[in-house]
């Protein structure tokens, strides 16, 4: 069984949804700094996906800094990366640039923005 859980949806790239379910794990502390992550073998098993996929999706973790590869240990989930609040904050640039398209797509305000955003982070249960 896996540690964290994933919804597949169709039309998505199965790896952004698992690496986006990792790391969702990870920020709700289901998974914890040190804890072993599972094989490429166990992953491809339990979400039926091709190996390859579930390699893609460890070596996408590993190169983000969520994960930590070791010879004879595998993968286990890393701390927290280093750096100022603002250097990580930085990280996120293109991913609220997204959030912002979609939403003035969606003909969406700035407070309704907010108060999503401020829903979802409650949703985690994290200050």
């Amino acid at each position: 069984m896996l540690p964290f859980t994933v919804e597949l949806k169709a039309g998505l790239p199965i790896a952004e949804q698992v690496i986006f379910a990792v790391k969702k794990a990870v920020v709700a502390g289901q998974l914890k700094p040190g804890q072993p992550f599972p094989s490429v073998r166990i992953v491809s098993q339990e979400l039926k996906i091709n190996p390859n996929t579930a390699h893609k999706i460890v070596a996408a973790l590993v190169a983000q800094g969520v994960l930590i590869t070791t010879p004879a240990v595998g993968s286990v989930v890393a701390e927290q990366a280093p750096g100022d609040r603002a250097e990580r904050a930085e990280l996120l640039g293109t991913e609220l640039e997204r959030l912002v398209v979609e939403a003035r797509n969606l003909g969406l305000t700035l407070d309704e923005v907010t108060a999503g955003l401020a829903a979802q982070w409650k949703k985690l249960g994290r200050k």
